[in-house]
């Protein structure tokens, strides 16, 4: 019988993290409806499930790159991994804040219906991503 429960350690983090940005750009192209009028997305919930696919992508990547470590009773504080990430690169450290304030809140929580913001947050993604594969050991 296989092992069927979700790997926790990745082969290749780079590989994955792209994979998660490719799931949610296909999440907005085929389920949030982009009205080509208004340029905004017509379906909320899709655009929620694009943005949080984001910024799990974002945070597998980075814990990666930087090792940070859950605890035994909760995961790691959005304060740990900005302490982690500000130690060596601050232009990844603002990236990152930024990735959290359009990933996770505006699309993941608020479920931004803009097209420009659902875009933006995908190029955050790969910049995030292309900068962390450079740290990686190779």
């Amino acid at each position: 019988m296989r092992d069927s429960s979700p790997k926790e350690v990745y082969d290749d983090p780079v590989q994955e993290a792209r994979r998660y940005v490719q799931n949610a750009k296909d999440i907005l192209n085929e389920k949030a409806r982009l009205d080509l009028e208004t340029q905004l997305y017509q379906d909320r919930k899709y655009v929620r499930m694009a943005g949080n696919t984001l910024w799990n992508g974002v945070l597998l990547i980075i814990n990666a790159v930087f090792l940070v470590k859950k605890t035994p009773k909760s995961r790691p504080h959005f304060d740990t991994y900005r302490k982690a990430i500000a130690t060596r690169d601050q232009k990844l450290l603002s990236l990152f804040i930024s990735a959290y304030g359009t990933m996770h809140i505006y699309m993941g929580y608020d479920g931004e219906l803009s097209k420009e913001v659902c875009f933006g947050a995908v190029r955050m993604a790969n910049d995030i991503i292309n900068r962390c594969a450079a740290m990686l050991p190779s």
